[in-house]
């Protein structure tokens, strides 16, 4: 890697050339201005970010010494609080506060909706969830399990477009009821004055709730009716010519929902960013969302595609004054966490912390949308950054810190960046309170990261005993405590309104069906926001928000008994229980095959994020949260005796072969079996093997290690 001098930083040659052509033109910022700002920054800041990770390191290695002083005996649940008090991990609450966040969009204070997560590196994705924000929901139900049976042949299938058309009805009948009858016995919807009526035999019916009628268009041959309920927009759209209007009494072609109302564009987890090249694309996408140039080429059915970014819709209200409504997702970006350095950029010859090389681009390149007068991110002029894995308030004030320090330098007013705290580490949920106090005039989201968490949850307790199976967490006591505390954290602070309060990911993709029953928990739980892995998902999703009145839920949460810290602080392991010989082999296969199905894609072909077959060949949506979880237990079992390096090693040379096959049809996949010699099962073995000694059980050093390796073999 070839580096340029800059303000005494040794920058790497390509990440210079992106930041002075293309992330600085416009801003108004000069070349001299950023990169001396980013020189004052790091030689500040990167000692706290050492200071901060060194902090970690010593609270966990005192409750690793109290964990093997106390092994074998019951946990006395006072002298454990207790003990966490002394030592600083557990803090005293101050008095009480309201989260102060001002000029949040509305998608953010006041919309409860679907949230996407793409990897940012992607641009197809990336550009697939900002057009996510509309989409159709008879699409959605006719390509997934979200009903039935699947259609009959590769064309149309007129009689599963039935079953679509019957099942967006019930939902209409529901979400926008008319004043008797029933949107299927519909034969035509027409415009009287401000009113939207409905015919249905010789009678005329209006909505239920007249004023959920906001807006009309004629496009094309067609005409659309927009409603509104719950905040959320819904499209009625007519074209008697279409197949499917054709088939309806009233010409009703297509039911578009507003769908995924925000989209996190990930530079963390989903992704594999280990140095400058990397680091540029990651970049170099999340600038073209904020300037609206991002495009895509690919090949459909034997076609070059070209995808680009969609603009706002234009409508008429009822009175037929101009109406302009949001095209995209909101977007906001997930900045990397504390532990990672980047040699993308030397100080004095050291790696520097890539989340505060992150903070400064990211923020930078987002100041784009400001200038903009169409298709604008933010109305308001804020950027909104996610920033993940914090541990307890001292660090979430760290990141208050930073981003003020990155205002300042790109002549930013105060509390323009919004933070999102991702509640994913044991000490950030413990002390969520005074986390929240640390960012409260800048808070947009708190969000419960339940796969981190149970990583975190598990290496901090490594020593305490051997933990339940991976089946079994979902259960726990800690895990329930857990999700509700973050809504009680947010309720108690006046979160609700001001921002998100926001729950985790539908880790399966195909399996629609199993979501539009299980996610509706999501909003029931007071959860403004909730992940989905789609844009089909966020549109079946985007139906529970119509649904449940999440607000009004809030007020009902308001209400009853917090979360029990006890539970919280309840570690999931055995106390006592054996396990079986079946179990064991099954949780060992299963996490050997699970790091192994991820690690082989990461390392080799630098995906982070992707739909990896488990050990039934059940496809989930797995990033590296899901291998922290993995790599943990197995570790936690070798601390423990409950299995062996031996055995570890055994199940992952079978595994290998299962996920070789598993990625047979892959053209770009090098198989790890029978040498099991690669780079890549390597990797998948040192998380394993080396996992207690992971700085809180994080995967990325030993990824960033071997994927490098691998990169510099194919540069070789």
């Amino acid at each position: 890697m070839s580096y340029i001098e800059r303000a005494g930083l040794q920058v790497a040659t390509e990440l210079a050339e992106f930041a002075e052509t293309r992330l600085l033109r416009g801003t108004g910022i000069a070349a001299e201005t950023f990169w001396e700002g980013l020189a004052a920054l790091l030689k500040d800041l990167a000692p706290v970010n050492r200071h901060l990770l060194n902090v970690r390191a010593e609270l966990q290695a005192q409750m690793d010494d109290w964990a093997r002083s106390n092994k074998g005996q019951p946990i006395d649940p006072d002298a454990y609080r207790t003990f966490l008090e002394e030592i600083g991990y557990l803090v005293p609450e101050g008095a009480p506060f309201t989260v102060g966040t001002k000029d949040a969009d509305p998608e953010i204070a006041s919309i409860a909706g679907p949230q996407l997560v793409v990897p940012v590196m992607n641009a197809r994705y990336a550009l697939n969830a900002a057009n996510a924000r509309w989409r159709s929901l008879y699409d959605a139900l006719y390509g997934t399990d979200a009903l039935p049976g699947s259609p009959a042949g590769p064309g149309y299938d007129p009689a599963r477009g039935a079953q679509a058309v019957a099942w967006a009805a019930g939902f209409l009948d529901k979400a926008v009821p008319l004043s008797d009858g029933s949107h299927a016995d519909v034969s035509g919807y027409c415009r009287k004055g401000e009113r939207l009526v409905a015919q249905i035999g010789d009678s005329e019916q209006e909505l239920a709730q007249p004023d959920a009628f906001v807006g009309y268009a004629e496009r094309s041959g067609t005409v659309s009716y927009l409603l509104r309920h719950n905040g959320l927009h819904i499209e009625l759209v007519i074209d008697p010519s279409h197949p499917v209007g054709a088939a309806s009494a009233s010409g009703l072609c297509d039911v578009v929902l507003e769908s995924a109302i925000t989209a996190i564009h990930d530079c963390e987890d989903s992704v594999a960013a280990v140095d400058a090249e990397d680091k540029v694309l990651a970049y170099s996408n999340w600038l073209g969302l904020m300037d609206g140039t991002l495009t895509e080429t690919f090949e459909k059915n034997g076609k070059p595609v070209e995808r680009k970014l969609a603009h706002d819709r234009t409508y008429l209200a009822p009175d037929g004054s101009p109406l302009v409504l949001k095209g995209r997702s909101l977007a906001l970006v997930r900045n990397v966490g504390n532990l990672m350095t980047t040699d993308a950029v030397l100080l004095e010859g050291d790696e520097v912390p890539e989340g505060i090389l992150d903070a400064l681009f990211t923020v930078t390149a987002a100041m784009h949308d400001f200038n903009r007068e169409q298709d604008r991110n933010s109305v308001t002029g804020s950027v909104y950054v996610v920033k993940p894995k914090m541990h307890g308030p001292e660090e979430v004030a760290f990141a208050n810190t930073l981003y003020g320090r990155v205002e300042d330098i790109l002549r930013l007013p105060r509390n323009s960046v919004k933070l999102g705290v991702m509640d994913e580490e044991r000490r950030t949920s413990v002390n969520l309170v005074e986390c929240i106090r640390q960012v409260k005039d800048r808070l947009m989201f708190i969000n419960t990261g339940f796969l981190d968490r149970t990583g975190d949850e598990i290496h901090t307790s490594m020593h305490l005993g051997p933990v339940i199976p991976k089946e079994d967490m979902k259960s726990a006591p800690w895990l329930l405590a857990y999700e509700d505390n973050n809504v009680d954290a947010g309720v108690e602070t006046g979160l609700g309104g001001r921002g998100q309060i926001g729950k985790g990911m539908w880790a399966k993709p195909d399996d629609m069906a199993e979501m539009l029953t299980a996610k509706i928990g999501h909003p029931m739980s007071g959860a403004t926001t909730a992940w989905v892995p789609s844009p089909t998902a966020a549109t079946l999703h985007a139906t529970h928000y119509h649904e449940v009145d999440v607000f009004a839920r809030l007020q009902e949460i308001a209400r009853r008994q917090k979360a029990s810290q006890k539970d919280l602080l309840t570690p999931p392991i055995l106390r006592g229980r054996n396990l079986s010989e079946e179990e064991i082999r099954h949780g060992l296969d299963n996490n050997c095959q699970s790091i192994l199905g991820y690690v082989v894609r990461w390392v080799d072909q630098g995906v982070g994020c992707s739909k990896v077959p488990d050990l039934n060949d059940v496809a989930l949506m797995e990033d590296r949260a899901t291998l922290r979880i993995a790599s943990q237990i197995l570790a936690n079992w070798l601390v423990h005796g409950i299995i062996d390096e031996g055995q570890v090693l055994e199940s992952l040379r079978r595994m290998a072969a299962k996920v070789d096959a598993q990625n047979a049809d892959d053209p770009a996949y090098s198989p790890m079996a029978p040498d099991c010699d690669g780079y890549a099962f390597q990797a998948a073995r040192d998380l394993i093997l080396k996992g207690a000694e992971q700085p809180s059980g994080y995967t990325e050093p030993l990824l960033h290690a071997y994927r490098r390796k691998v990169k510099s073999q194919v540069e070789r």
